[in-house]
């Protein structure tokens, strides 16, 4: 896949228990294009998290490497990784995106900046988009389980990143938010974004372009 913008090569992880060693990931790779949903399947303990984690540059693969649109991310200092992850990435995990102290309009603003950008989209407009524009004020106790998971979300995507990585986005909403968080993530896609989503919802996985399935720390 030549036009890829997330590349990751032979990915390994393990973690260490006394005397015993359990492989996470075990030589995986994966390539997604720009406007590509990817849908990453497989039961609990699969090494699903923890191949977001590496993808994220939030953890560091003991081997193999991940590039997001060329450039490297994996095996470089915590300030370079996140300089890379503020400018290309979005993360949206299903809780904590969102500190507490702050308003929804103000979390999307601290995260715009830690990029030197002129253009950027207004949260305003942001939130708006997401369809919450009423509740920019609103300190995230303050908000339901469908609003929490759109502002996380408006969060992920406040620097207009290249990808976005999501873990179980709809996995605590009712079926309405669901279908809503699902238009926006292809609304996403369609504007360029290429997205890898962690989930066990089918309905996510039926959105997706593809769908790969973990278990033990390799493809099924």
């Amino acid at each position: 896949m030549t036009d890829s913008v997330l590349t990751a090569r032979s990915l390994y992880r393990f973690f260490r228990a006394g005397d015993e060693e359990t492989f996470a990931l075990q030589g995986i790779g994966l390539e997604v294009a720009a406007g590509e949903i990817v849908a990453v399947t497989g039961p609990s303990g699969s090494g699903k998290t923890t191949l977001l984690s590496c993808l994220a540059g939030l953890d560091e693969p003991d081997g193999g490497s991940v590039h997001i649109a060329g450039e490297r991310l994996s095996h470089r200092g915590e300030r370079e990784r996140g300089r890379i992850r503020a400018r290309r990435l979005g993360v949206l995990f299903q809780s904590g995106n969102l500190l507490d102290h702050l308003t929804v309009r103000d979390n999307i603003a601290l995260v715009q900046g830690l990029v030197r950008r002129k253009a950027r989209v207004r949260p305003a407009d942001l939130l708006d988009r997401m369809g919450i524009g009423n509740r920019a004020g609103a300190l995230p106790r303050q908000l339901s389980g469908g609003e929490s998971a759109r502002a996380g979300l408006a969060v992920a995507l406040a620097n207009d990143p290249a990808v976005l990585l999501a873990d179980e986005p709809t996995g605590e909403v009712d079926g309405e938010t669901e279908r809503r968080l699902l238009a926006l993530l292809r609304e996403r896609a369609a504007a360029g974004t290429a997205v890898v989503v962690v989930t066990h919802s089918r309905a996510v996985a039926a959105v997706a372009d593809r769908v790969l399935k973990l278990r033990d720390g390799r493809w099924v």
